[in-house]
């Protein structure tokens, strides 16, 4: 909004109690984030802006806040949509009755699969929602040149988006090696977000040293996959913003939490990086991160500091991130500073959600331009035939907690064609990655410890970051049907027994996302984890879906799946499966 001298003469005047703001919100106790205490007082809005914090004031509205704590909007410092399975306008219905107002996207996902084409319907899908999404445009389209993703983004490619204000920086930069070996293309990528003046996000998992000292000499700005307090340090002494991660997938905040003092409380952040609806239904969103810091032992202040006005200052929110007269009036109310139940959310002045219900009417934006790529082209059981030649072979073994894998290795049976043969006394199945973008019959095969699945075949369309299918299973011939109820269906889930589809998800948009509401997926995806578990024999402590999303990052250590092959992430280079 362009502030005018009459609009400006108002806010002084309400600001004075000379005149009523738009709305008061009157007794609350007043989380400062400057000073890091809470007092009580009102708050007055005008032209959704905060004009005075203190008081007595008066409003034409009154909401009488009862004692509520009062904080600023809780602004989420890195996510992918995507990940939650369901479309921004939906994303934005679950967080802000949270106390959520502010994301920043980096929709490489989608944008992996239909290049800046994804871009623009996020952008547009985020219209629809009072949620203030933010975009970072992906850095690593493909993540890595190993594998076959559906686009590729140069340097030429980001520079229309990011001189368009609705995006805000450059996304998590995760090609660290090309960084560091100083590749000319992905300089020029860095090039262009120093010429757009617009930040740069990191992703250096494992990254120390004159490595991590040269990562940073880049103008790398934040960095969510820390594991250990060493790493945090190390990066806080580089300078850069830590983003202390809890999603579906990782859960690094309550240990790295113990890392933040009074003196270095300025440099963090909170983020989910990926969360899915079932998280965000039984936990909550930021709301989460905050109880998790609080239960740690970080006081309400410093928490809703480093979701808020850290946030701001990093990535130059000039106007929000604290409750003072001139910032925007984007304001949670919660009820206690212990479980933080959000009671309502304002975004610019203006109710969004009471008692955890949305109450904007939601529109949901087309997606025919994203519809759900998924061309795959010969293949059939053949394709998933392994031909070992040896007994002997690596594993990708899950690691609890995470999506970091271990090297493994194994002993197995392998029938007359060299064929990986399932034994129900080992804890180890086959796995496959299936292109799906191109129709290049690309298929890389692997095997899986740890996963726990007896029977039966799982498969999902959402694979990071190139997102071809990833399918895993005890058998070939489900494993096929598995992948050819993904073609039917445009992308999604599914899991198979005995030729049967026992459970689907689809995912229409891009095949990443559902078009339907989160509750309807939620439940949709209760019943798929119930039958894997406890039909499929899938482990009880495994993701059954998040877990195979990230088998075939090649990112993140140790061993991963690529559907040309399985790639080393240490050494950054293919491996064969047989060890002999």
């Amino acid at each position: 909004m362009t502030v005018t001298r009459n609009l400006l003469k108002r806010r002084i005047a309400v600001a004075r109690g000379l005149e009523p703001g738009d709305v008061v919100l009157k007794h609350c106790r007043i989380v400062d984030v400057y000073t890091q205490t809470i007092r009580t007082g009102d708050i007055v809005i005008v032209d959704g802006i905060i004009a005075g914090v203190g008081g007595p004031y008066e409003g034409q509205e009154v909401i009488d806040a009862h004692g509520a704590y009062a904080a600023p909007g809780l602004i989420e410092s890195h996510i992918h949509i995507e990940s939650s399975y369901v479309s921004p306008e939906e994303f934005g219905r679950l967080v802000v009755p949270l106390g959520t107002t502010t994301i920043v996207a980096d929709p490489h996902e989608i944008v992996n699969v239909c290049g800046l084409a994804g871009l623009r319907y996020m952008m547009e899908a985020a219209e629809k929602t009072a949620l203030d999404v933010r975009f970072m445009v992906p850095s690593c389209v493909p993540a890595t040149p190993f594998d076959h993703s559906g686009a590729v983004l140069e340097a030429d490619d980001m520079k229309a988006p990011l001189a368009d204000d609705r995006v805000l920086g450059v996304g998590e930069f995760m090609n660290c090696p090309g960084i560091l070996n100083g590749d000319d293309a992905v300089l020029d990528k860095l090039v262009a977000a120093y010429e757009a003046k617009k930040p740069i996000d990191g992703h250096s998992p494992g990254v120390t040293g004159k490595d991590l000292q040269a990562y940073a000499s880049a103008q790398i700005r934040t960095d969510h996959e820390c594991f250990t307090l060493d790493d945090v340090e190390a990066r806080l002494q580089a300078g850069m913003y830590v983003m202390l991660r809890n999603g579906s997938a990782c859960h690094d905040l309550p240990n790295l939490v113990r890392a933040v003092t009074p003196a270095n409380l300025r440099r963090f952040l909170l983020c989910s990086d990926d969360l899915h609806p079932k998280t965000i239904f039984e936990k909550g969103h930021l709301n989460e991160h905050l109880r998790l810091c609080v239960a740690a032992g970080l006081s309400p202040e410093a928490a809703i500091t480093m979701a808020t006005l850290n946030a701001a200052d990093c990535y130059h929110f000039d106007d929000r991130g604290a409750l003072a007269p001139g910032r925007r009036a984007d304001i949670v109310l919660f009820e206690d500073l212990k479980d933080f139940k959000a009671l309502a959310t304002f975004i610019g002045g203006r109710k969004i959600a009471e008692k955890g219900q949305y109450l904007p009417p939601f529109t949901r934006a087309d997606y025919r331009t994203v519809g759900s790529s998924v061309c795959i082209a010969g293949f059939s059981e053949e394709k998933l035939v392994m031909h070992l030649t040896s007994e002997r072979v690596r594993t990708i073994d899950i690691l609890p907690g995470g999506v970091v894998t271990e090297k493994g290795e194994a002993l197995i049976q392998r029938d007359d064609c060299g064929d990986f043969v399932y034994d129900p006394q080992a804890d180890i199945i086959k796995v496959a990655v299936v292109e799906r973008h191109h129709g290049t019959g690309c298929v890389g095969l692997g095997l899986l410890r740890g996963y726990g699945l007896e029977r039966g075949a799982v498969a999902v369309s959402v694979a990071h970051d190139s997102h071809n299918i990833i399918v895993a299973g005890a058998n070939n011939k489900d494993m096929v049907v598995a992948v050819k109820a993904l073609e039917g269906q445009k992308g999604g889930m599914a899991i198979v027994l005995d030729g049967t589809v026992l459970a689907s998800i689809p995912l229409p948009i891009a095949g990443l996302m559902s078009d339907q509401p989160a509750a309807a997926v939620d439940a949709a995806m209760d019943e798929l984890y119930a039958k894997a578990h406890h039909i499929l024999g899938v482990s009880a402590d495994v993701d059954v879906i998040m877990t195979l999303c990230f088998m075939s990052l090649p990112v993140i250590p140790k061993l991963k799946l690529l559907d040309t092959g399985l790639f080393d992430v240490e050494a950054f280079d293919f491996v064969p499966v047989e060890l002999d």
